[in-house]
């Protein structure tokens, strides 16, 4: 009997093979609206605060210069968060780190619409950035590991997706409510608490991953999420004999691996992983440069132009909209493509839609040429958290992709104020053209990175 139930073990699939091979499924479809509304949530913030920084320059509350510093310190925050959060999401778990994410932005927000002064504004900026840097990551990873192999760079892609939604609520808000009166940034910012009370909703609705439960030794967890994953497919689990023999070798097989970890220390930094998280760092500096760079400024450079406030944040808004087929596009072409020819080629259009912004002198091509750097741009964004993933071994999964968008945030504080130096010396065609070369690096760098479509994750 023994011996029967060892060979029925030995030809089992494991967990992650049984989440890999299911359908798309009503328990996937919660896991992605439920991590995705948290990602739009913190993408309305980031895409308020461009709309708050052209109403607090032009109402005189903070300079050009205090403005880019605001912007820049909440990215300081997103720097240390995404470090931070990445490690956390590997040693607590995804869940209780996307929860715990989560109410810290919220509750900085809040706050900061009742700020006294732009000094003021700026403390509350770093702790929103700490939050939101920590939650994209760990939210990205989480629904990666889910996901099935053959879908598994869609689902990111529709993940990323959200961040438009997020982005169009701000341009609504931005548009209709922060210009109505003196206190209308305050409002917007207000509505930037919906995340702390969203944060009770995840932490107890969406699962744990089921690699991070096997990887602490936590076996029955694990098996109780994939079940439920498979019920929903209407797929009959593994008999209770074998899940029996499965949750002994998976105990004694995180055990060995976590004492090979603790000899041999697995590291982003590894021979075999040092090329790919070169290139992943190259392409969140560049890419984090010229997005936040671009879109923080474009309400400010309208007016500056001299259109009214209003009239740039229509304009911007109209703009905005073209995210959504942008992340449609990536979302298909993703699985047809694979990952490093989409993300080159959206990071190729978004260096062409840069420079043709840069030349823009018309109210027809200002619309047209931001369209085409939305659409892009968010496109590579979408293909870019696809792959992060899917680069690390389970156990520093977090890390690695925390670490890559830890140091993408860097860019992101320089990005505000390098803009506002390079407009100041050269203009909009000058401050273009260096996003239009930043967004060509990347595109290089995307080549040197593995192509994993249709791989299994690395255990």
């Amino acid at each position: 009997m023994t011996t029967s139930i060892s060979r029925d073990a030995q030809y089992a699939p494991s967990r992650t093979d049984r989440l890999d091979r299911l359908t798309f499924n009503r328990a996937h479809g919660k896991l992605l609206v439920g991590s995705g509304l948290g990602w739009a949530l913190d993408a309305m913030d980031v895409g308020l605060l461009s709309f708050v920084i052209a109403a607090l320059v032009q109402q005189g509350f903070a300079t050009g210069e205090q403005a880019s510093w605001l912007a820049s310190i909440g990215f300081a925050g997103m720097a240390i968060g995404a470090t931070l959060g990445g490690r956390l999401a590997d040693r607590f778990g995804r869940r209780q780190t996307f929860a715990l994410t989560l109410v810290v932005f919220g509750i900085a927000t809040g706050a900061s619409a009742l700020a006294p002064s732009i000094t003021a504004l700026m403390v509350l900026r770093f702790f929103i950035g700490l939050g939101l840097g920590a939650e994209l990551p760990v939210a990205s990873t989480l629904v990666s590991e889910f996901s099935p192999t053959k879908i598994r760079g869609r689902m990111v892609v529709w993940l990323e997706a959200f961040w438009a939604l997020g982005w169009i609520l701000a341009a609504l808000v931005g548009t209709y409510v922060v210009p109505t009166s003196e206190d209308g940034w305050r409002w917007a910012l207000a509505i930037g608490m919906l995340p702390a009370a969203y944060a009770v909703v995840v932490r107890w609705g969406l699962p744990e991953s089921v690699r991070f439960l096997e990887s602490r030794g936590r076996i029955d967890e694990a098996e109780a999420a994939v079940r439920n994953f498979e019920r929903y497919a209407g797929t009959t689990p593994a008999a209770e004999l074998i899940a029996q023999a499965d949750r002994e070798r998976d105990q004694r097989l995180a055990a060995e691996a976590a004492a090979e970890a603790r000899e041999h220390g697995e590291s982003i930094w590894a021979p075999q992983l040092r090329r790919r998280t070169i290139a992943l760092w190259t392409i969140w500096f560049c890419i984090n440069f010229s997005y936040y760079g671009a879109f923080l400024w474009i309400p400010n450079l309208l007016v500056e132009a001299g259109f009214a406030l209003a009239k740039s944040f229509e304009f911007t808004l109209i703009i905005t909209l073209a995210q959504l087929p942008g992340y449609a596009v990536a979302a298909w072409l993703i699985e047809v493509w694979g990952r490093r020819a989409t993300l080159a080629t959206f990071l190729a259009g978004s260096m062409v839609s840069a420079a043709f912004f840069g030349f823009a002198n018309t109210e027809a091509q200002i619309i047209i040429s931001g369209c085409l750097l939305s659409f892009f741009n968010l496109g590579a964004w979408g293909a870019l958290y696809a792959i992060g993933p899917e680069l690390y071994p389970t156990t520093i999964r977090g890390t690695g992709t925390g670490a890559a968008a830890g140091f993408g945030r860097i860019a992101s504080i320089l990005a505000p104020i390098v803009a506002l130096s390079l407009t100041k010396s050269g203009g909009v065609v000058l401050t273009f053209t260096v996003f239009a070369i930043a967004f060509g690096i990347a595109a290089f760098a995307a080549f040197l990175l593995p192509e994993q479509r249709g791989k299994e994750l690395a255990d």
